[in-house]
């Protein structure tokens, strides 16, 4: 007591804004139920395993630490299940991960010798015992920069449910009977509540769904509201309505008001139909994952380094698959276990490791590679036996919730528990990695992704641009007319509309199957790039775009675009399936560079063109819209905006501004800089990582509604927006090096597939395959087992790795 009363001074009672860590070790993943317990330093209210405390004490010299341990209590063996009633993990109503409960024993410890003091105790100094009592009810930083909870968002109320307009033309809504104006649709009816059309709803990725019709009447009419018929009853808060221009669920606070203007009494209707929301659980709940997850199969569970489980912390089966993928490729295995030890790490990390990169990617690394934390789940009933059940179904896995925290830091979306698109995750990763590494070429891991891709493109005076950029993944179309089994096909598409005349449902689906070779040939297939300014012709024309690499990288990615815009800007994910070779030969699609007797497009300064592009707007496409019955001058900045694509594009764009608060000030140079520069910083930094000018970024941006692919691309067709670069003319070498990124063969093998099943890449299921050891392993969150039957056919991204000559 006498040694702790000297130790006061480097004990400090944390503050509300104080971050304190309990739950997890900073640079481990051990946890109170570890076997050494933790300990939380006083001074600094980090967190450390037993095995690494000392480094903590010999580094910063703090001596006094609160030890927390937690036993876990016998399970009862009737413990119910319960079926969740709300789309989330952890909370009341949502997924019951039935977490055993625990018992909880604290000490204060005093380093370097272990002296062990008893809490809670009168001797103990009174600042020692409002520190650890301010600690132990404070809110673990963990828990409040990653919960391990995900719900779905409140509703917001509508822009244009107050003061919505309704059209008084004498249409009545009977109480049943309902069916679509413009099909035989009897389901899935939503109720416009300015017209009281009935149509039914939008068509889903697997053929369900309605016809559009609602979606294709909000674009003719731009009537905002519609209400799905079927979950209208007396609790109007549970009916499901949605804004077409705020393209969400919302609430409609006069909605009781909007129904009796059609003659609908709610009080008497009951609910026949799914909410959206209500949709989307059962689509959580019961999706069929048998392919992906290999479900249903007696599968030999995985244990020891390498096959480390990752827990799910809220929908993050995304950033579980791709980190998995990623710690299986040799340079980060290098970077961050190898060559990379957790004490070294610690040593170079700053005052708080919790917020550095490096360090959390080293414990990551640790983690999972090590073997330490890939263990069977051991749970004890009431009468201290093992469950076996248990030892079959998961292992102990790790929870990174530190690195979630850290890679998140700068991007809102992947801060939030909302499922999102594991590609990109896996693009902001390899970004932050190379952030983390700057000034390091050598040290930078993400360099065994990265590659750079050569865009030629020849106007029809004969004369060629080349543009380069870096790239770590080959985005590829899918051809559908490519399809291998074109007669089973036609002959199923047959039987399903015979089927769907008889009122039948078709048993057994016939997806397209087509070559990776023809994906592949998709991306250097000659294209028409339309409006291309040639400084040749001085003026725009149709240019041929070829494209290839310049370089390819140690681990290639491929990624495969399911997810495609229908008419209506109808979101469609495509129903095919890959087939993909275990090895493949890129090596024709190398580019050749500027070759002799190719003669390049001449230099014109941006200053000279771009004036007149951005701020004249096309007259036909203005007015055509003012034939629609737009403003005039709203009509110019729709055209200015898109850059005089088309109508459609103008349209869309005004669509989505009509309520901007400047839409009515007058056009002028400074109005139109400051409207590019309200782009997301995340996506233009990305572009000028590329190589691309930021006001190029910008205005690309913008124009392609933030779409960094679009973006991309409208910069190649536009070069008259972009100062001056000088091309290569000795970049004729097919063997043409980068510096700094790796280069070689053009032949790869197939070690990893990501998965997804769901109708969008924001919700459904993410689930990694990776090959090794000589067999392919499935990560399922969790759950690591010999896979069976890999799905290299429905895959959504592919890793590729070098085979060395």
């Amino acid at each position: 007591m006498e040694l702790l009363r000297a130790h006061l001074s480097r004990v400090r009672i944390p503050e509300p804004t104080n971050r304190v860590y309990k739950n997890e070790c900073c640079i481990s993943f051990e946890t109170p139920r570890s076997e050494g317990g933790l300990f939380v330093d006083l001074s600094s209210f980090l967190a450390f395993g037993k095995e690494y405390v000392m480094w903590n004490y010999e580094k910063t010299g703090n001596p006094v630490y609160l030890h927390i341990r937690q036993r876990k209590k016998p399970v009862s063996e009737d413990r119910p299940l319960k079926k969740p009633t709300l789309l989330a993990i952890g909370v009341e109503g949502g997924f019951d991960g039935q977490e055993p409960e625990y018992e909880e024993t604290y000490n204060i410890i005093i380093l370097p010798d272990y002296i062990s003091l008893p809490f809670p105790s009168v001797e103990l100094p009174e600042k020692v015992r409002f520190a650890v009592d301010a600690i132990l009810l404070a809110e673990g930083a963990e828990r409040k920069q990653q919960l391990a909870a995900w719900t779905a968002e409140k509703k917001k109320t509508s822009a244009y449910a107050l003061d919505l307009p309704q059209i008084n033309n004498g249409v009545i809504i009977p109480p049943s009977g309902w069916k679509c104006c413009k099909c035989d649709k009897t389901d899935n009816l939503w109720l416009n509540l300015t017209d009281g059309m009935i149509l039914c709803g939008r068509s889903n990725w697997d053929g369900t769904g309605g016809n559009n019709h609602a979606i294709e009447h909000y674009l003719e009419k731009n009537y905002p509201l519609a209400v799905k018929l079927g979950t209208i009853t007396a609790d109007l808060e549970a009916a499901d309505v949605f804004s077409y221009p705020e393209d969400d669920s919302v609430e409609d606070p006069l909605l009781a008001q909007h129904l009796a203007f059609f003659g609908i009494d709610f009080s008497s209707l009951q609910k026949t139909e799914m909410t959206t929301a209500e949709r989307e659980l059962d689509q959580n709940t019961n999706f069929d994952w048998n392919r992906i997850q290999e479900s249903g199969k007696d599968m030999v569970l995985l244990f020891g380094p390498g096959y480390t489980g990752l827990a799910n912390l809220g929908n993050s089966c995304y950033m579980a698959s791709i980190m998995q993928v990623v710690f299986s490729a040799h340079s980060f295995i290098s970077r961050y276990y190898r060559e990379h030890s957790l004490k070294a790490a610690f040593d170079l990390a700053p005052a708080d490791p919790t917020l550095d990169l490096n360090t959390q990617l080293t414990k990551l690394g640790h983690g999972l590679l090590s073997g330490k934390y890939s263990i069977p789940a051991v749970e004890v009933d009431v009468k201290g036996n093992c469950s076996d059940d248990t030892l079959n179904v998961k292992q102990e896995g790790i929870s990174p919730r530190m690195f979630k925290s850290v890679i998140a830091a700068s991007h809102p979306e992947f801060s939030s528990m909302r499922q999102q698109d594991a590609l990109e995750f896996f693009l902001h990763f390899l970004d932050q990695v190379e952030q983390a590494n700057a000034g390091r070429s050598d040290y930078d891991p993400s360099r065994c992704f990265k590659f750079f891709i050569e865009e030629r493109l020849e106007c029809p005076s004969g004369k060629v641009a080349y543009n380069k950029r870096a790239d770590y993944i080959l985005s590829l179309n899918i051809p559908l007319h490519e399809a291998i089994n074109k007669e089973q096909l036609d002959a199923f598409n047959k039987l399903k509309n015979d089927k769907m005349l008889e009122g039948q449902e078709i048993e057994e689906i016939v997806r397209p199957r087509v070559p990776l070779e023809a994906c592949l040939a998709t991306f250097s297939a000659p294209e028409e790039v339309h409006g291309f300014y040639s400084t040749a012709l001085k003026g725009k024309t149709t240019a041929i775009k070829t494209a290839g690499l310049t370089t390819f990288p140690d681990y290639l990615v491929l990624h495969m675009r399911k997810f495609v815009m229908e008419e209506g800007w109808v979101p469609k994910k495509l129903d095919v399936y890959i087939d993909v070779p275990d090895v493949i030969d890129i090596t024709n699609m190398r580019s050749k560079g500027l070759q002799s007797g190719e003669e390049l497009l001449p230099d014109t300064a941006a200053a000279e063109t771009s004036e007149t592009t951005i701020f004249n707007a096309n007259e036909d496409i203005v007015s055509k819209l003012v034939d629609m019955g737009f403003n005039s001058l709203h009509c110019k900045k729709a055209a200015i905006n898109t850059s005089n694509a088309g109508v459609e594009e103008a349209m869309t764009w005004l669509l989505s501004h009509m309520d901007d608060p400047d839409i009515n000030d007058p056009i002028s140079n400074e109005s139109l800089d400051a409207d590019f520069s309200s782009v997301d910083e995340s996506s233009v930094a990305t572009l000028i990582s590329f190589g691309f000018q930021e006001h190029v970024a910008r205005k690309a941006l913008k124009i392609s509604g933030g779409n960094i692919e679009k973006a991309t691309d409208w910069i190649f067709t536009h070069p008259e927006e972009t100062d001056p670069v000088p091309t290569e003319a000795t970049s004729s070498t097919p063997m043409a090096v980068d510096p700094g990124v790796p280069d070689g063969s053009g032949r790869y093998k197939l070690m990893a597939i990501v998965s997804h099943m769901g109708t969008s890449t924001h919700c459904g299921h993410y689930v990694a395959h990776v090959l090794k050891d000589g067999r392919w392993a499935i990560f399922n969150d969790r759950k690591v087992a010999v896979s069976l039957n890999p799905p290299k056919d429905m895959g959504y991204l592919y890793f590729f790795e070098r085979i060395s000559s």
